[in-house]
């Protein structure tokens, strides 16, 4: 099988334990810059080039950064167009990348989350403060990736001053109930299709509230309840991805959903685990990629 790999740094760990479980395997794998990719979009034969060499695959595995959506997208779109089998599909990245839209999708699925606002106009501030259950609370973000733009507000004053910079700035932000219960820590759950593949327990460093490793976060393995185990394969559906990382919180109501990211890294979550999740994402692309697709009655 021919599989391509869209990834702007083919030296990055997750990009090189794909390439290694596909080469293992017996595929063709290859690692394609995707801002380097140019398309013609034709309703009779739809290409996309790389340079001067026309690009043709059987499955594409997208690792599309946040920055880079809207065109990592196009490219994911593109593919999809020529009838190539997307690991992730474009409309289920764009719908994990929008958090406010994923929020609202999990939410009328059912899927348990912290208590959550969103307004436009700062004269709702005071009402925000008081729906998320008072201070503390959590502070985030829009368009945040890896911890940067979430803010923690001790008290009313530094949530209605961080709120109010915030929408000076004309920024989207979130304001998030704070389980208080959960002491700085999150449980990372790698969902392939329907299955949980690999968990790990994230902590926070010391003085710290975000647990992402990035920050300094130590990890740990640990074994999930079922039903944490159902939530994030629940949380995965819902968004309609095959990969997902889904970050949970440990909440006295049960697990909370506070994200569900499309492209997880593998470094950590393999280190800790013990679990090829590479060699698992692999073993997906082939059981699916050649399946015949419903066709339009």
């Amino acid at each position: 099988m021919r599989i391509l790999i869209l990834s702007r740094d083919p030296e990055l760990y997750s990009t090189q334990a794909l390439v290694t479980a596909a080469q293992e395997r017996g595929h063709d794998v290859r690692v394609v810059d995707y801002l380097r990719c140019y398309m013609n979009i034709t309703s009779r034969r739809p290409r996309i080039y790389l340079d001067n060499e026309e690009l043709a695959a059987d499955a594409v595995i997208p690792r599309i950064a946040a920055r880079h959506t809207f065109y990592g997208n196009a490219v994911v779109r593109q593919f999809e167009m020529m009838g190539v089998y997307t690991l992730n599909e474009s409309v289920a990245i764009a719908r994990s990348r929008d958090k406010l839209r994923s929020l609202q999708i999990l939410a009328k699925r059912g899927i348990g989350l912290p208590v959550t606002g969103f307004a436009h106009h700062t004269d709702a501030t005071g009402k925000l403060i008081d729906m998320c259950g008072g201070t503390p609370l959590v502070i985030k973000l829009l368009e945040g990736t890896q911890g940067v733009g979430v803010v923690l507000a001790e008290t009313e004053k530094a949530a209605e001053s961080v709120i109010d910079a915030f929408k000076g700035l004309n920024a989207n932000i979130l304001v998030q109930e704070f389980i208080k219960e959960a002491e700085g820590a999150d449980i990372r759950c790698v969902v392939v299709g329907r299955k949980v593949v690999a968990s790990m327990k994230r902590q926070a460093a010391s003085g710290e509230f975000r647990s992402n490793l990035h920050r300094g976060g130590s990890a740990e393995k640990v074994k999930i309840t079922p039903q944490e185990r159902a939530v994030a394969i629940a949380a995965a559906r819902a968004m309609g991805l095959n990969l997902a990382g889904v970050d949970l919180l440990r909440s006295n109501h049960g697990p909370v959903v506070m994200e569900v990211n499309s492209s997880p890294g593998l470094e950590g979550i393999e280190q800790i685990s013990k679990k090829n999740v590479a060699a698992r994402i692999i073993e997906f692309i082939e059981k699916n990629a050649e399946k015949p697709k419903p066709t339009d009655k």
